[in-house]
C-alpha cells in the first residue's frame, strides 16, 4: 500500500509541476492560453494566461509516462492527468471569479481540487480504500507548501507560500 501511495503522490507532484517547469524553460514561447484570452461577462479571463496548451500537454505526457513506468498503463496515466488538470482549471476558474490574478496563491484552492479529484479516480481504479484519496490530497497539499520556498529560491515559483 505504501508503494502505491508514493507512486500516486509522485504522479500528482510531477503532473502538476511539469507545466511550471516547462514554462520556466520556454518562457512565453508556445504559451497559447487555453481560454484563448477570452473573458466572461465579469470582464475577467476565463482561466488566465498561465493555463496554456503547452502546460496541458506537458502534464498529460508526464502523467502517462510515469503511469507506464509505474506499471499502471498509459490510459490510467492519461485519465489521471486529465483529472489533475481538470482540478487545476476549476481552481483557476474560481480564482478568476473572485478577482485573483494568475499565479496568485490561495491556500487549499490551489492544491485540493487538482489532487483530490485524480486521487478519487486512482483509488477507485486501483481498488484502494477511499480514505487514501483524502490522505493523498492532504499529503500533496503539505508537500506543496513545504517545497514552495525552495522552489521560490530556485526561481521556479513567483512567490512562496
Amino acid at each position: 500500500m505504501l508503494e502505491i501511495f508514493i507512486k500516486l503522490l509522485v504522479m500528482l507532484l510531477a503532473t502538476n509541476g511539469a507545466p511550471v517547469l516547462l514554462a520556466r524553460v520556454f518562457q512565453s514561447h508556445g504559451a497559447q492560453p487555453l481560454d484563448l484570452g477570452r473573458q466572461l461577462y465579469d470582464g475577467r479571463p476565463i482561466l488566465g494566461s498561465s493555463k496554456t496548451w503547452r502546460g496541458l500537454a506537458a502534464a498529460l505526457v508526464t502523467s502517462s509516462v510515469l503511469s507506464m513506468l509505474f506499471g499502471y498503463g498509459t490510459w490510467f496515466g492519461l485519465i489521471f492527468g486529465v483529472l489533475v488538470m481538470t482540478g487545476d482549471l476549476i481552481s483557476s476558474f474560481i480564482k478568476r471569479r473572485i478577482g485573483l490574478a494568475p499565479s496568485d496563491q490561495c491556500m487549499g484552492l490551489d492544491q485540493l481540487p487538482e489532487s483530490f479529484i485524480p486521487s478519487v479516480y486512482a483509488v477507485g481504479a486501483l481498488g484502494v480504500d477511499w480514505w487514501w484519496a483524502v490522505l493523498l490530497a492532504l499529503a500533496f497539499m503539505l508537500l506543496g507548501i513545504l517545497i514552495s520556498r525552495p522552489l521560490f529560491w530556485l526561481n521556479i515559483r513567483n512567490r512562496p507560500y
